[in-house]
């Protein structure tokens, strides 16, 4: 149990030592009142409850970058580095910001920018949605902030490093907030990874706002360790266009929410997802996508590969509201199981309530397709490098999405080694 008064005191003493303004002074204090009241999110068929996912404790500890290769970027590039609570490097090109955009930490957003701070940070995300959301609001200690212009283009993609310093005995509780503007296109990807021993909680939170006519392409790959909680949203205008491309490779426990709303009218979202589960890992997954605009697009795909004694949940959802007349969902979900350990499950849910829409679903459960197996072997590919080929081949939907060469690179490479790994004493 938290000591309510002790915990108050506690959050005022250190937001005031971040020189944080009394509005988000405000906002921790209010989530921290609900965080008695909320209980966790829910995930079907799914067991998280007795993680330990919540660490109370807010306090500002810098992190030495000493420990981390950081190359010396491109001048033109975009790009973000947060080592812990700290930011190691935040580049954005003079051409950019004379365009108006803005690319700085979460905090020095809310001095500086406190009108579109106050009206968008956890407005697609609200804090009294569960306890997980209330705690991220209440303890917040990391984050990046991203605004572009009405018609600004940014072609390159904008590259966020989050790394999880857990040489320190401190959660990360890290917030991104996206805002694209009206007509305006941005590409964002992100890397979150970990440094150290210790076993913190992660707590991510992601919110896009695509503004009307807007497009974003967020890919995100994560390789974060010990529990992760992670939470992601879109607010989707009249015609604009999300497209999410996420692998899952943590090599911890992990429950997460990720959710598309179409708000207006001609809206569009694509969200795809990898995971692969080794070890003992327990892997639960929501992927929503709600169409509340009339003639909106949500699809899903999700793909899963089970390892060794590990467990995935993908729980596929889609939804059309009454009144979202000629709107479309469809998803697919899709688990390969690679041990008789293992255990995976892909729970496609379609929740319609309006007649002239389109609605379809497609899940599936099993082991590597035998003959693709055997076409390969009969090539003289080895067994062991034929599955992770059709393994690759399988997962590819997602990883061609991802716009960074660098990141997809990586995620390949992870992929490879925790498929060598897994497969080893299949």
């Amino acid at each position: 149990m938290i000591d309510k008064k002790q915990a108050r005191k506690q959050v005022i003493a250190a937001s005031r030592q971040n020189n944080e303004p009394a509005s988000l002074r405000e906002r921790r204090l209010a989530a921290l009142g609900l965080m008695e009241k909320l209980p966790l999110p829910r995930m079907q068929r799914f067991k998280f409850q007795e993680w330990p996912l919540i660490k109370a404790q807010l306090a500002w500890c810098p992190s030495s970058s000493d420990r981390l290769a950081l190359d010396q970027p491109d001048p033109e590039a975009v790009r973000a580095i947060q080592l812990g609570q700290s930011t190691v490097q935040l580049q954005l090109p003079q051409a950019l910001r004379e365009q108006g955009v803005i690319l700085t930490d979460i905090f020095t957003a809310a001095r500086e920018h406190p009108d579109m701070f106050n009206k968008y940070f956890m407005s697609a995300i609200k804090a009294d949605e569960n306890l997980l959301t209330a705690y991220h609001q209440a303890y917040l200690n990391a984050g990046l902030f991203l605004y572009i212009p009405k018609g600004v283009t940014v072609k390159q993609p904008i590259e966020a490093e989050l790394i999880q310093d857990n040489t320190q005995e401190e959660p990360l509780v890290s917030h991104i907030l996206v805002i694209a503007d009206r007509g305006s296109q941005v590409k964002f990807t992100q890397h979150l990874s970990s440094i150290g021993e210790h076993d913190n909680p992660a707590n991510m939170m992601i919110e896009l706002v695509a503004q009307d006519d807007s497009e974003i392409d967020f890919s995100s790959l994560d390789e974060l360790g010990a529990h992760t909680y992670f939470k992601r949203r879109a607010d989707i205008a009249r015609n604009a266009h999300v497209e999410w491309a996420v692998g899952i490779m943590n090599d911890g426990d992990t429950v997460g929410d990720m959710d598309s709303e179409l708000l207006g009218e001609g809206g569009y979202a694509n969200s795809k997802m990898i995971a692969v589960t080794t070890g003992k890992q327990e892997v639960g997954i929501n992927n929503r996508v709600t169409n509340r605009g009339k003639h909106t697009t949500g699809l899903i795909n999700q793909r899963g590969v089970i390892l060794e004694h590990s467990e995935l949940i993908f729980n596929g959802i889609g939804q059309i509201v009454h009144g979202a007349h000629g709107s479309d969902a469809d998803q697919q979900n899709r688990v390969l199981i690679m041990s008789p350990q293992a255990r995976g499950d892909a729970n496609p849910i379609l929740l319609i309530d309006e007649n002239d829409v389109v609605a379809a679903h497609a899940a599936s459960v099993g082991l590597v397709d035998p003959h693709q197996l055997y076409y390969l072997m009969s090539r003289g590919i080895p067994r062991p490098q034929a599955q992770r080929m059709v393994i690759r081949g399988f997962l590819g939907a997602v990883l061609t999405a991802i716009p960074s060469k660098d990141v997809r690179n990586r995620m390949i490479d992870i992929l490879e080694r925790k498929l060598a790994d897994g497969l080893r004493y299949q």
